[in-house]
């Protein structure tokens, strides 16, 4: 199963002409982990758009639209400011975002990036719309076979969930008496503001290092 997920990557990174792809898995307004990714490069914009709650694959899933950024290191409108300065150092030039859905269902968004800058021509994007739908079509036929409310095994196998952070967010979400989303959302600004990565973040509340006090405005303390 592994093996055919990344060809599903290596299928969208082909049949539009870019240097990589991935796939990242969204549920509400949360990014619940990468399917898959092509290269080292395309593996750190998931992870960048995961840790940080934004980018393209976020952008296109919530906006239900494909996001276009030919120019990274110099946009024509300044975005994902935390975003934007890795994913241009990683050599991502031209980024662009498409939502995954079939009917009402959404799923999440694929995400491709160039390692030079410049628009997709007309029959790039047609192609990358094609590829997006085949990707969700695929996820959701492993999809089907899960239990209502459940992640499908062969899905559950191959994708990077972060389950450490889910379990924090869920944590914090019962200190402070918030969504589960604006938990991740503390999360993150700790883990930006900190400099520090969110999963040591995340496993240092589960570990109940760090706890989230609602009486100092999210702030942490620790016991």
């Amino acid at each position: 199963m592994e093996l055919e997920t990344a060809r599903l990557c290596t299928m969208c990174a082909e049949v539009t002409g870019m240097s990589g792809a991935g796939i990242m898995l969204m549920s509400g307004d949360i990014a619940r982990g990468s399917l898959c990714s092509t290269n080292s490069v395309s593996a750190l914009v998931e992870e960048l758009q995961f840790s940080l709650g934004e980018g393209p694959c976020v952008d296109a899933y919530k906006d239900d639209r494909a996001v276009l950024e030919p120019d990274l290191a110099d946009p024509h409108t300044g975005r994902w400011l935390a975003f934007t300065g890795p994913a241009v150092a990683a050599g991502v030039r031209a980024i662009f975002g498409f939502p995954l859905q079939v009917g009402a269902v959404r799923l999440g968004a694929l995400n491709l990036y160039r390692d030079s800058p410049g628009s997709l021509t007309d029959e790039q994007h047609a192609d990358a719309l094609v590829a997006a739908d085949i990707a969700a079509q695929a996820i959701l036929v492993l999809q089907a076979k899960a239990p209502p409310g459940m992640l499908a095994k062969e899905l559950e196998a191959v994708a990077d969930f972060r389950y450490v952070v889910h379990q924090a967010s869920g944590m914090v979400a019962a200190q402070l008496d918030i969504s589960v989303v604006q938990a991740l959302i503390r999360l993150k600004s700790h883990a930006f503001g900190n400099d520090l990565s969110l999963d040591a973040v995340a496993k240092d509340v589960v570990s109940r290092q760090l706890r989230f006090d609602a009486t100092t405005d999210g702030s942490d303390s620790r016991g």
